[in-house]
């Protein structure tokens, strides 16, 4: 089934959580994006905010595989998701 925006939402609202409850990897999510503990807080209804959770999480397998695993979701919904939300577009240089 193709992700919808609120499929895909959903899925990084769930990676979020996952992410907040990761002690060793939540600090190096807000060192790298700059966010803040309450950014976590106030932009949890924020699509931007949601693809930038799943690009953090796309940027090591080991990190995709560690979410997907505890969701028991297939490890490449989570590019499927972050194509639906915004900035997840393909670019064609061409």
């Amino acid at each position: 089934m193709p992700f919808s925006a609120d499929r895909a939402e959903v899925l990084g609202l769930k990676a979020l959580s996952w992410l907040a409850s990761n002690d060793d990897l939540l600090p190096v999510f807000l060192g790298s994006s700059g966010a803040s503990i309450s950014d976590l807080r106030d932009r949890v209804g924020d699509p931007d905010f949601l693809g930038a959770v799943l690009d953090f999480l796309l940027m090591d397998d080991a990190w995709v595989v560690a979410f997907c695993d505890s969701e028991d979701v297939a490890y490449a919904s989570l590019v499927e998701a972050r194509a639906m939300l915004p900035g997840g577009e393909q670019v064609h240089w061409t």
